[in-house]
């Protein structure tokens, strides 16, 4: 029996009736939603991601999901003898794990995430930022942290230079569920790699976006002591990345919900996709589960 079919029938009404204030308020908004972490690997874990995004789009809403899928890249870059290597969260990216980056992200990953959403009833498209070239991206130099003067090449990691928000509007309009990959085009047609982060935060800028999600594997944003922070504000943040409380994979997350809070997303929350139905619990209920990002 599970969960949902054990609860009384007074608490199913009362679960349904605490939703609709939010279903109404939320309404034809866009929520963008960075996938990742345990939520894509744990069998259950995606069932649920995939039932919570179909169920936001009946209710009304318009949920474009982003994906990583760094695990998957790092496993195939094992299998053909080859390490992972980050500085500041960031993949170093030479042209041949570039090629497992696009195998992996515009073509496994990005497809077994979008069949998920369709079996459970969606409407799923899958896209890489090459389509319609609607993420275009240059070389991405990263400083130096301790020669600030000096910027590190990591190879074909890109920035985002624009997101053209004309083909995610088409597919909302025919209650299509985006799902793209981080992958941009450059001038030349050159593919770079983009931290799934960054792009979550810079669609959800351009869209205009409700909400904006990120997805982790840790409860939310902790202090020092462990403790989650259930709301935050940017300088806060940039206090607790100067004593080396965040660091790390943590760095680029941080960085791009701050950025989308304080450029018009009304809210962004970093939340644990290791609870079953995480998304509903933020987006449904009074209970959320992770950290708020203030914009100021």
């Amino acid at each position: 029996m599970s969960d949902l079919e054990s609860l009384a029938p007074a608490l199913k009404a009362s679960v349904l009736a605490e939703a609709l204030p939010y279903i109404k308020r939320f309404f034809d908004r866009t929520i963008v939603i960075k996938y990742g972490g345990n939520a894509m690997t744990d069998p259950m874990l995606k069932d649920c991601f995939a039932r919570d995004v179909v169920l936001l789009k009946l209710v009304g809403m318009n949920p474009v999901v982003v994906h990583g899928g760094g695990p998957q890249i790092d496993d195939l870059l094992k299998r053909i003898g080859k390490q992972g290597q980050f500085i500041q969260g960031m993949r170093v990216t030479d042209e041949e794990t570039m090629d497992v980056v696009e195998m992996v992200l515009g073509g496994h990953v990005n497809k077994e995430i979008v069949n998920l959403i369709n079996r459970h009833g969606g409407k799923a498209v899958g896209l890489t930022g090459q389509d319609g070239n609607f993420i275009r991206a240059r070389k991405l130099l990263m400083p130096n942290k301790d020669k600030p003067e000096e910027m590190i090449d990591i190879g074909l990691v890109g920035e985002i230079t624009s997101i053209d928000p004309s083909l995610i509007s088409f597919l909302d309009q025919g209650d299509f569920i985006p799902v793209i990959a981080p992958i941009g085009v450059g001038e030349d047609g050159e593919t770079y790699n983009i931290n799934a982060d960054v792009v979550a935060g810079k669609l959800a800028e351009i869209l205009k976006a409700e909400k904006l999600v990120l997805l982790t594997n840790t409860p939310g944003v902790l202090d020092k002591e462990g403790t989650l922070l259930t709301g935050i504000t940017p300088r806060e943040i940039d206090e607790m990345v100067a004593d080396g409380t965040l660091s790390g994979g943590m760095l680029p997350k941080i960085h791009s919900a701050l950025e989308a809070a304080r450029n018009g997303v009304r809210s962004v929350h970093i939340i644990d996709g290791r609870v079953e139905h995480c998304l509903l619990l933020e987006i449904l209920t009074d209970h959320g589960v992770g950290t708020m990002i203030k914009s100021h």
